[in-house]
């Protein structure tokens, strides 16, 4: 029977990734095709199942079909058509009260993956779910919304991480992440590099799948498959809730906004931008509302804790200036000081400071890719500085920063990732004036894997502690940090491993940094 057009009503019923694609524009079904189960040999589920966007009436599920995730093809070694995926949400992990069920379509323009918006749920509850496609059912997973708007929780415990590059060694970081008693998880960007991979610390990888750079979206998927078919991943995924950004390696190193790092082709680096968009959002527990139109993504967005805490989760590449004076170390860059620089865009630096004063919480916590706080190389009078964060965009971090203040921010604190080292430091009204006011907090986490074992001291942890008084802890190991937010204080927990270039390795906390209600600044 040929392919007939699809109804406003069926075009309703599909719901999630399925509704998305047909409103890309990917084409007409055929009425038999639009309810496909096909017979798989292998399990589909093979890149396990996750849930994010906690809300306090629900929460969004993620899975992907994709019998071979290592298809070079990008498709996952599913058939060119779409594929009814059922979902039962319920109380408890043997499904004796279930409380949702219905189905969404997996399509191949999405890469079969379903993202079904959960609504009408209890908040402040634990719930569990699962996926089954044709004769197979996937992992459970758990799940939990937030508490009521309106409430102030006893407590909110999280953990952040950020930065997995698979060749540096094994994710067990997340093995004793989703052992944790969590509410959610935070991950800050750099869910995957986007590197070629021939040798790396697991040993020499001789499939040539994986040589190449990351540039298309069949290269992203099978990115994505590589990263995603580590068992510790998908145990923290199945395990809490995630609120998930990205940095710059799901695309491309140090990129800003339409400009790539090295001399490319422009509208190349646009397709390429494109495809890693899509490819994130296929394999993230993401809303509808970040479903990428092409080039374009939106990523900022806020999600609230009762009147505990707010999450501003911001967008530090798609809006930016090109960093300034190249993004490397510069001591006597003048331009990261131009009044008219901008990390966020006119637009974001807007909503977040709109936030700030319309915001209820205690705890204003900004989700934040680079570090904000200066990290000066320069243990004497000069000041080198990076140029890809913060500190090269100067004026509208004193803006933003000066705002919260001006405002009435109660607690600032901002968690971020990037730099591959644990830092707990207090955030300076104007980092050039030696006299000027706390008015936050920053913890920046270090990474999962990305520079492989790390030491807890470095040459370079010693010199930054010479030259920035405002940082109180520094470590250089490997791991994640873990959070509780109370109303009257701010508990993290620096959780490090001693190793991971190989796997098995213990965890433990180094440090537990406090930040007090309506106190600003860290307390070691």
């Amino acid at each position: 029977m040929g392919a007939r057009p699809v109804s406003r009503r069926q075009l309703l019923g599909f719901g999630g990734a399925g509704a998305a694609a047909l409103m890309l524009g990917t084409g007409e079904w055929g009425s038999g095709s639009a309810f496909a189960s096909p017979v798989m040999k292998d399990d589909p589920f093979s890149l396990g199942v996750a849930s994010g966007e906690p809300w306090p009436d629900g929460v969004v599920l993620w899975t992907r079909l994709a019998p071979d995730p290592f298809a070079e093809d990008g498709k996952g070694g599913m058939p060119g058509r779409p594929v009814r995926v059922h979902y039962e949400l319920a109380h408890d992990e043997r499904f004796r009260r279930i409380v949702r069920s219905g189905s969404v379509v997996a399509t191949p323009e999405l890469a079969h993956s379903v993202h079904p918006e959960i609504h009408g749920l209890r908040p402040d509850r634990e719930y569990y779910y699962r996926f089954r496609a044709g004769s197979y059912v996937s992992p459970v997973g758990r799940t939990r919304t937030t508490p009521p708007a309106w409430s102030t929780p006893k407590d909110l415990k999280f953990a952040f991480a950020s930065c997995q590059a698979w060749q540096d060694g094994y994710f067990t970081a997340y093995e004793h992440l989703a052992q944790e008693d969590l509410d959610l998880v935070v991950h800050l960007g750099d869910y995957l590099y986007e590197y070629g991979v021939k040798s790396n610390k697991r040993g020499v990888v001789t499939d040539a799948r994986f040589h190449t750079e990351t540039v298309d979206l069949a290269r992203y998927r099978l990115q994505y498959g590589l990263y995603k078919s580590e068992a510790p991943l998908q145990q923290a995924h199945a395990r809490f809730p995630w609120i998930m950004t990205f940095d710059d390696h799901e695309v491309e190193n140090n990129w800003a906004d339409g400009i790539p790092e090295k001399d490319q082709d422009p509208q190349a680096f646009t397709q390429r931008r494109a495809a890693a968009f899509q490819a994130l959002y296929e394999h993230a527990p993401l809303r509808r509302a970040q479903l990428p139109q092409g080039p374009d993504v939106q990523m900022y967005r806020r999600l609230s804790y009762g009147r505990l805490a707010d999450f501003t989760m911001l967008d530090t590449r798609q809006y930016r200036d090109d960093q300034p004076c190249g993004d490397g170390l510069s001591a006597d860059c003048a331009d990261r000081f131009a009044p008219d620089r901008s990390l966020l865009g006119d637009r974001q630096r807007e909503w977040v400071l709109n936030g700030f004063s319309r915001s209820a919480a205690r705890w204003q916590v900004l989700g934040n890719q680079a570090p904000m706080g200066q990290t000066d190389h320069d243990p004497g009078p000069g000041t080198t500085v990076w140029m890809d964060p913060w500190d090269g965009y100067v004026a509208e971090r004193n803006r933003l920063l000066a705002e919260a203040d001006g405002r009435g921010v109660r607690n600032l604190v901002v968690i971020t990732g990037d730099r591959h080292q644990n830092y707990a430091w207090d955030l300076k009204r104007d980092y050039e004036d030696p006299g000027s006011a706390t008015v936050g907090s920053e913890f920046v986490g270090t990474s999962v894997t990305s520079g492989g074992d790390g030491a807890d001291m470095t040459a370079e942890g010693t010199k930054f502690l010479a030259a920035n008084p405002h940082m109180k802890f520094f470590n250089g190991q490997r791991g994640y940090v873990r959070v509780r937010v109370e109303p009257g204080r701010w508990t993290s927990d620096f959780r490090v491993l001693p190793y991971v270039t190989r796997p098995g390795a213990p965890v433990s906390t180094r440090a537990s940094v406090v930040v007090e209600d309506g106190v600003p600044g860290v307390q070691v």
